[in-house]
């Protein structure tokens, strides 16, 4: 992968490649082979970008498929807190998310969930409409609604459950 691609078409979504691998993961270990494995997923399948959605969209998708992929191959891993120095350098640059505790009990919750609520709170966390949400996710955008208000009622009970 050249320096331009990354520069150019990566690196301005890293925010939303760490966001997303950093869900799906359970220690820095994985993080850095999923964050890798999504600019690797990226460089190899944007000639087959169609123009049909915003490149953001194409990055949170394919940032979600290899998530979910990895993670069907690496089950049982224990968690780790993730330290904002071993971080790839260009991201921790772009995000000031690992520094704040709260962010980090957030994201301990968030992995709690099941695949599916984890991409769907992570895109409504990222403001993006019910229809990007199912266009990314790949489903019908009536029940979106719904399954964000009882996936935030998990995430309360559960970070509720771990302040007591």
């Amino acid at each position: 992968m050249g320096s331009d691609f990354y520069t150019a078409f990566i690196l301005p979504y890293a925010g939303i490649i760490i966001k997303i691998c950093r869900a799906y993961t359970n220690s820095q270990e994985d993080f850095e082979d999923y964050y890798q494995e999504v600019c690797l997923q990226v460089w190899r399948s944007h000639d087959s970008f169609q123009e049909k959605s915003q490149w953001s969209t194409w990055i949170y998708k394919i940032s979600l498929n290899v998530c979910l992929t990895y993670l069907k191959k690496k089950k049982g891993s224990h968690y780790q807190h993730f330290a904002s120095d071993t971080l790839p350098a260009e991201a921790v640059a772009d995000s000031k998310t690992f520094a704040d505790e709260s962010i980090n009990q957030l994201y301990a919750a968030i992995r709690q969930l099941t695949e599916t609520d984890r991409a769907l709170i992570l895109l409504y966390l990222e403001e993006k409409s019910y229809l990007e949400i199912a266009d990314i996710i790949g489903t019908n955008a009536n029940n979106i609604g719904v399954r964000i208000t009882r996936i935030k009622q998990r995430l309360n009970k559960i970070l509720n459950m771990e302040s007591n």
